[in-house]
């Protein structure tokens, strides 16, 4: 009895892990990277308050030492501390398509080389008769 359990879990089991999840969609992949550029910029905003933080750290150290009398070493140069700014995020614009059709664009919008570099009689050659 307990065999044909753990057999039939591990049948299951491995069912479960061998099911496929639907692809996502334009909406899905554009939250997605939209989460993540917000996450970037609050790593971006915990850094700048981690160096206001260590600036003021640092401040009240040498105040409080020049008051005892020690003789403190200066502080080692850092870059001041950058202010990251409010939350922007700006969607990337869709790559423009590969002309490799065989087509010739349209004289309003062939102001820039093809995209490749290969000439059409590479990418598409003549078939022979």
């Amino acid at each position: 009895m307990k065999k044909l359990l753990i057999a039939s879990f591990l049948i299951s089991a491995s069912c479960m892990v061998a099911a496929k999840l639907p692809a996502l969609t334009d909406e899905a992949k554009a939250k997605a990277a939209e989460a993540a550029a917000k996450a970037a910029w609050a790593g971006k905003v915990d850094g700048y308050l981690l160096c206001k933080s260590q600036d003021k750290v640092a401040a009240s150290y040498f105040k409080t030492a020049k008051a005892a009398g020690k003789d403190a070493k200066p502080a080692a140069a850092t870059p001041p501390c950058a202010d990251p700014g409010p939350f922007a995020y700006a969607p990337p614009e869709a790559a423009k398509p590969i002309e490799a059709a065989g087509a010739h664009s349209p004289a309003a919008t062939a102001v820039s080389p093809p995209s490749t570099k290969q000439p059409d009689a590479v990418i598409n050659p003549a078939k022979k008769p």
